[in-house]
């Protein structure tokens, strides 16, 4: 999760590509202008060296025309040789 985030706030988007599970990657991937700001993970589910799956909870801060704002979002991630890939999340509605 961390360095997908770090792509973000970088623009390698190609990281993004490499580390987006096969299945649900998009064909674009844009951030529209977002500045991010910081990142705060809140809780982790399975993901550990055996497992397949894993849950990331997280809230990301971000500024866009101006205004902060945060996205809080639960991402799948899915390991598949040996490396995890993110598959999809849901966003929590705080």
């Amino acid at each position: 999760m961390r360095s997908r985030y770090t792509a973000h706030v970088l623009g390698r988007w190609n990281h993004l590509y490499v580390t987006w599970h096969p299945r649900t990657l998009p064909e674009l991937v844009d951030d529209d202008g977002l500045e991010w700001i910081g990142l705060q993970v809140l809780d982790t589910e399975a993901g550990g060296p055996d497992d397949k799956n894993g849950i990331v909870e997280y809230a990301a801060s971000f500024r866009l025309d101006g205004q902060r704002d945060v996205l809080h979002e639960k991402t799948r991630f899915e390991r598949r040789a040996k490396r995890w890939f993110y598959t999809d999340g849901e966003l929590v509605e705080d």
